[in-house]
């Protein structure tokens, strides 16, 4: 073999090349270990181009930036990444690299709709569960009440939206929205009248205790002066009407209506 020139020199040049691979890649790590590849720069920015009211510098520097560790080209996107997103209000982070020495971070905060339970946690506008500073949210908004079962959020959110859309025939709007252990369905509404709705049988019951109660709501108010509480739409073929009277805040009295 040692006489054959043709492997020798495929031997040498193979030889040959992992030593410039080797110096070529000691040299690739020499500089970029190099100072002026440090991170000089965090750029925080919102993802949708509004104004961050929630995150500031503070709260950046105090959280994310202690875990925030290498250079322009060592640094590890989704370690940052997750960095930011350990700061209260931050729903989604991305991260990119800005040639020599920038990394430019796009927030996306939560928006909360309401507070979810009795736990301090809030429901967002997309149906995610978070928490943050409770005053904080309780001044810059106004929040509704939602419950409903552990892993139920998207239900209910989804379900407030129709609840929505619903009763502003009646130019009411929901301020609560329950949903039981037991999976029964009641609404606070913006006059404080309460509706319960109970348990959803079927695909349509929604649909169908809502067209009874839009189709019986006006002829009550007309029927009474006092103050409705309650109705109880779970009977078969009518509803149950709790009335408070205006005057003796006290005097409350309950009928029943078969449609």
């Amino acid at each position: 073999m040692w006489h054959n020139v043709r492997i020798l020199n495929a031997i040498s040049n193979t030889c040959m090349a992992i030593f410039i691979l080797a110096v070529v890649t000691g040299a690739i790590g020499w500089l970029i270990q190099k100072p002026v590849y440090a991170l000089q720069t965090i750029r925080v920015q919102s993802a949708g181009g509004e104004t961050l009211r929630h995150v500031n510098a503070l709260t950046v520097r105090n959280i994310a930036l202690p875990n925030i560790r290498g250079n322009f080209f060592t640094v590890d996107l989704d370690e940052v990444r997750g960095a930011f997103e350990a700061v209260p209000w931050v729903r989604k982070a991305s991260v990119r690299r800005e040639w020599p020495d920038k990394l430019v971070v796009s927030l996306e905060e939560y928006q909360p709709l309401g507070v979810w339970g009795s736990e301090g946690r809030l429901l967002s506008t997309k149906g995610d569960l978070f928490t943050v500073n409770m005053a904080e949210a309780e001044e810059d908004y106004d929040l509704l009440q939602f419950s409903g079962p552990e892993g139920s959020e998207k239900e209910v959110l989804a379900h407030y939206m129709e609840f929505c859309q619903r009763f502003a025939a009646i130019d009411l709007s929901p301020k609560e929205v329950r949903l039981s252990d037991r999976y029964a369905w009641s609404v606070r509404l913006d006059n404080g009248m309460r509706v319960e709705f109970g348990r959803e049988e079927g695909q349509d019951t929604m649909d169908v205790l809502m067209d009874r109660l839009l189709h019986v709501y006006p002829q009550l108010a007309d029927m009474t002066d006092d103050h409705i509480e309650n109705i109880d739409m779970r009977y078969p073929n009518g509803l149950a009407l709790k009335v408070r009277n205006a005057l003796p805040a006290s005097n409350t009295q309950r009928s029943s209506v078969a449609l």
